[in-house]
């Protein structure tokens, strides 16, 4: 009875056994997937159906190698690179179209700065083309995931690194919100005079009077001082220049008053000044100053009334002083009987 028994707990354990090798096998076998009748859904499937290419070229087989790669390829070309290739068209031709529509939507505004819209239209083609990117390099199965927290760590460092750079960019938008200035704007700026010529996110070019391109850092410029000769609608022109003290200033005025009476490009809501400024060691000096319909033509405009004023004074008999001293000597006893204090051609 016991030996029977014992022939049965065997046979059944045996069945067991066999039935959970069987169950195994066959989840092993349901989990198994032929490479041929892989789908490749992503890079990383075509490296493996090149890989298993290789253990059947290894093993003789040509053609089930050939057919493998084959089967890989044409897969993840219809699945994958074919759709990836079209939306990045597809991106392509909303970029253009954007784009085409901000230009004339941004042209039209009389209110937008161009240095604000240059910043628009970066930042919307770096957003798309980014958006492009991702939806690109998703579709081809790269670990997109894993590459954009990588971009934030590296964005991270690369931001203390370059603190400069980043208070540059800052500062960048900070000018082009505030407008302090806008490109074509006359400024002086950190000893530096000339015309804006552009406004970027880091730097502020400005084109001076020798045609040299002055490049500022925007982290600079908001900290300086900026004097801005093109924002008001009517810039004034000082034009300095000297009398001698034995003219008249309210001739010299005269003289200098006609020659602006018929000027077009001054402004007609304000009188042209000819005022006395300072009175000097060897000169009285005054001013003529006039205000600007077009606050471009500032330097040529001063160039040229400089040189009409002293044609002007000259004309009119006015002496233009330069430096010079004169000496009065009282009760120079020690200096008599000598040539000094005797009249030109006396003797000694």
């Amino acid at each position: 009875m016991m030996q029977a028994s014992g022939a049965l707990a065997d046979t059944v354990l045996a069945r067991v056994d066999s039935a959970s090798a069987d169950s195994a096998k066959g989840l092993l076998d349901s989990l198994a997937v032929d490479s041929t009748d892989v789908d490749t859904s992503s890079i990383g499937d075509v490296v493996g159906g090149f890989r298993d290419a290789g253990s059947a070229l290894a093993s003789g087989d040509v053609s089930e190698a050939a057919e493998r790669v084959i089967n890989a390829l044409w897969t993840f070309g219809i699945q994958h690179l074919v759709p990836a290739i079209l939306i990045a068209i597809a991106f392509w031709v909303v970029l253009r179209v954007v784009r085409g529509i901000l230009n004339r939507t941004l042209g039209r505004s009389h209110h937008i700065d161009v240095g604000v819209e240059q910043l628009i239209m970066r930042a919307v083609r770096f957003v798309i083309v980014a958006i492009a990117a991702v939806t690109v390099a998703e579709k081809l199965g790269l670990p997109v995931t894993g590459f954009i927290a990588g971009l934030g760590i590296a964005g991270l460092a690369l931001g203390f690194a370059a603190q400069d750079t980043v208070q540059n960019l800052i500062a960048g938008v900070t000018i082009l919100i505030d407008r302090p200035f806008r490109v074509g704007d006359n400024i002086e700026l950190q000893e530096t005079f000339g015309t804006v010529e552009e406004i970027t996110l880091r730097s502020t070019r400005v084109r001076t009077l020798n045609n040299q391109i002055a490049i500022l850092p925007n982290a600079k410029v908001i900290e300086e001082k900026i004097l801005n000769h093109s924002m008001h609608r009517a810039l004034r022109v000082v034009v300095p220049f000297g009398i001698a003290y034995k003219e008249s200033p309210a001739e010299a005025r005269s003289v200098v008053l006609g020659l602006v009476a018929d000027d077009n490009r001054l402004h007609p809501d304000y009188e042209p000044q000819v005022v006395v400024t300072a009175l000097n060691d060897s000169s009285v000096d005054m001013e003529l100053r006039v205000f600007l319909k077009d606050s471009k033509l500032e330097v040529p405009v001063g160039f040229e009334y400089r040189e009409r004023i002293f044609e002007a004074l000259k004309s009119a008999n006015i002496e233009i002083p330069f430096p010079h001293l004169q000496l009065f000597i009282d009760e120079a006893k020690a200096f008599e009987n000598t040539r000094l204090l005797q009249a030109p051609g006396g003797d000694a």
